[in-house]
């Protein structure tokens, strides 16, 4: 291990065998971040210091929220997303195969859930276990048959990716229910022209904004009317939704109807909103809360999130949703091992994006093989996300070890289980000094209904804001920090 201990706001910054987006093993700058070293390197620890404190005061003035969830009752507690201002630089090269490879993996999934609810080829052909279909709580047998706009079940996509310590990058995770972040990406953003505005205009950094109009394009693209101003809603679970504040900000910004199931009414097939002047009828809904709760005649009868109705309406083809109904059943965590073959089967393409490795523990002899290295495993409960129903070995007591072996034997069906991978680290900004933390970088991915995915230039990095843990999510208290591509 060495450090570097050149300049006023770096003193001890350890290098060590992690992979370092910023400094190579040789402790100087990487290429592509010498510009943004030498830049950062002019402040005195003092200034970056207050500039941390003003980025904090425009988040917590701006409502710039989200809801950190524990597990004992009344503990939840709502808290700006701790923001970084030390930018993640991904150079224009290596953004290009990112790009291909996250448009290749969300071609085959949407092809996959296509299949699922139509010929089920898949499946017949051997490439995938009928059974791990048929008991996957997000499969949904009244998507059977059903024409979706485009054919496009998954328009709105967040692929997490990690750079594990050999320097390349590996899919973590498909998150293509309802994934969150693209709040945080803009803001970031913004806030960085703000703070920072030498840093922006001294780097060709490609542009994340037009990418709003893009994310509107894409949602109007799947309406079933033809009108030329479709009306596009965004229905929130309401203003205690953990991420409220970005339900407001996109329809804000995108210009939609930000709308609660008890706006909206169902009349003869169609989908409305209760105005003050009347009705007026929505063509796209893209919705925030989960199946269960979008139509207590199809899903859970309990529901009071969403609106009756809202499946005839999506049957009858006079409303499209973003994402439909079922998509769930394509980034469930065991279903994440087949994604390699899914593109192999339906776009004869080698997959230009790696997995990690993954065991399934509903394997026995995979399930025996984890269980004699708990210690040295990651273990995620198949059908949660956030950080939540997760193990990470290292880090574990043995009680903790103890209870999560009773657990995986109980219910093996419901648990993955990855070895451990070292994410990469990025310098982030503590007390005016530079400190090394572990991220990992949310893609986000839009698909319309031409089926031609746009990614997102860079996406969000998410930060694991103490010190030498891995977890980076925002609902288990890490951060965020802009991404700029550049080239």
């Amino acid at each position: 291990m060495s450090e570097k201990t050149s300049d006023s706001v770096q003193t001890h910054y350890a290098i060590t065998g992690d992979y370092d987006e910023m400094y190579s093993d040789s402790a100087a700058p990487r290429a592509h971040y010498e510009a943004i070293h030498r830049l950062f390197s002019r402040f005195r620890p003092e200034e970056l210091l207050a500039r941390q404190k003003l980025a904090e005061r425009r988040m917590v003035e701006e409502g710039i929220t989200f809801t950190l969830y524990s597990s004992d009752a009344g503990k939840e507690r709502e808290r700006t997303i701790p923001f970084d201002v030390i930018p993640r630089i991904i150079p224009a090269e290596e953004w290009s195969v990112l790009e291909a490879g996250l448009g290749q993996r969300v071609r085959a999934l949407n092809r996959f859930v296509h299949d699922l609810y139509h010929e089920q080829a898949i499946v017949k052909d051997g490439v995938i276990p009928r059974q791990m279909i048929m008991a996957n709580r997000y499969f949904r047998p009244e998507m059977a048959r059903l024409q979706v706009p485009g054919g496009t079940y998954i328009s709105v996509a967040g692929i997490d990716l990690i750079r594990h310590k050999d320097g390349r990058y590996y899919v973590l995770e498909d998150n293509l229910r309802c994934p969150s972040g693209f709040s945080y990406l803009f803001k970031s953003r913004s806030l960085m022209n703000q703070l920072f505005p030498e840093l922006a205009f001294a780097s060709r950094i490609r542009d994340v904004e037009h990418s709003l109009n893009g994310f509107l394009s894409t949602l109007r693209s799947l309406s079933p009317t033809r009108s030329r101003e479709p009306v596009v809603a965004l229905l929130t679970p309401g203003e205690h939704n953990s991420a409220y504040y970005e339900h407001a900000f996109l329809a804000q910004q995108m210009g939609l109807h930000l709308v609660e199931g008890q706006d909206l009414v169902a009349r003869n097939h169609r989908i409305y909103i209760r105005q003050m002047k009347g009705y007026q009828q929505v063509d796209v809904l893209y919705r925030r809360i989960d199946d269960d709760f979008l139509d207590p005649l199809a899903f859970r009868p309990d529901s009071v999130l969403g609106v009756a109705g809202i499946m005839n309406a999506y049957r009858a083809g006079n409303l499209a949703l973003a994402n439909a109904p079922g998509t769930g059943v394509a980034d469930d965590k065991a279903m994440y091992v087949y994604v390699p073959e899914m593109i192999r089967y339906y776009l004869k393409e080698e997959p230009i994006l790696r997995n990690v490795d993954t065991y399934l523990l509903s394997r026995p002899e995979e399930r025996e093989y984890v269980l004699a290295r708990l210690p040295e495993m990651v273990v995620k409960e198949t059908s949660l996300s956030g950080g939540y129903g997760m193990l990470i070995g290292p880090e574990a007591s043995e009680a903790e070890l103890t209870a999560f072996r009773e657990k995986i034997l109980r219910r093996p069906g419901d648990y993955i289980a990855q070895p451990v991978m070292r994410l990469s680290r990025s310098p982030v900004l503590v007390d005016g000094k530079l400190s090394p933390r572990h991220v990992d970088l949310r893609a986000f991915v839009l698909t319309g209904a031409d089926g031609k995915p746009q990614v997102i230039p860079g996406g969000l990095t998410r930060v694991a804001m103490k010190e030498g843990t891995l977890v980076v999510n925002s609902s288990q208290g890490g951060g965020v920090k802009d991404t700029w591509v550049v080239g």
